[in-house]
Formats: C-alpha cells, structure tokens, sequence
C-alpha cells in the first residue's frame, strides 16, 4: 500500500447521513471492520457495510484499498439492495477514484464534492 488509507463522504452521502443520523467517527469504524473483511464484497471495489443500528446500508467504493470513498446510503426498510445495472454504475464509479490523484481528491474537496473525514 502506498501511504495511508483516506476516507471521503461525496456530498450527496454527507447529507443523507445527516439525515439518517450516521456521523463521522460511525463511517470511520465502518471502514476499519471493512478492511478486516466485516462487509459484503460486491466485486469491483464496491463493498456494501451495514450502518446506524443495521437499519442502512451503505456502498463504499475503493480500488487498492488506499481511498475510500461512501458513494451511496439507503434504508433497509425502503429497498432490499441495488439492482445490477446500479451495481455496474458503482463498479465504473469505483475504476474512476482509483485513476484519480491526490490532487483530483484534493480539488473535489475544495469544491465540497467530496468530504475527508478520519483525519
């Protein structure tokens, strides 16, 4: 692994986790259990861990396991899991951050798409 891993919310998790009330040092640990294997490994760096008191879901996107990045939050009581089609979106999604830099993350963080957290 080169450097340290770095976990990021996109601003469109940032708000639905506000929302369902799953805060920073919860994705934090959350990305930990990953890394030791405690999530669902959907292929194609897509993993999907359970948050907030098992009732969300979460899709966390990462490729080397260097970046992490929470891409998507949903309600186990609104939908079972994502359809194939999404997964294929999330997969590419997953390519993408892995080609970027250290300075594409740190651009999309200055324009607030992507938020670091675990600092």
């Amino acid at each position: 692994m080169v450097g340290p891993e770095r976990i990021f919310k996109t601003a469109w998790f940032a708000k639905a986790s506000k929302k369902a009330r799953i805060f920073d040092d919860e994705l934090c640990a959350a990305v930990r259990q990953v890394m030791l294997g405690q999530a669902d490994d959907l292929g194609g760096g897509v993993f999907k861990k359970r948050l907030g008191k098992n009732l969300y879901r979460s899709l966390i996107l990462t490729k080397g396991h260097r970046r992490w990045v929470y891409a998507y939050l949903f309600a186990k009581k609104d939908r079972a899991n994502i359809e194939e089609d999404e997964l294929v979106s999330f997969r590419a999604l997953a390519a993408l951050y892995a080609r970027k830099t250290d300075e594409d993350f740190a651009k999309e963080v200055q324009l607030k798409e992507l938020v670091e957290i675990c600092l």
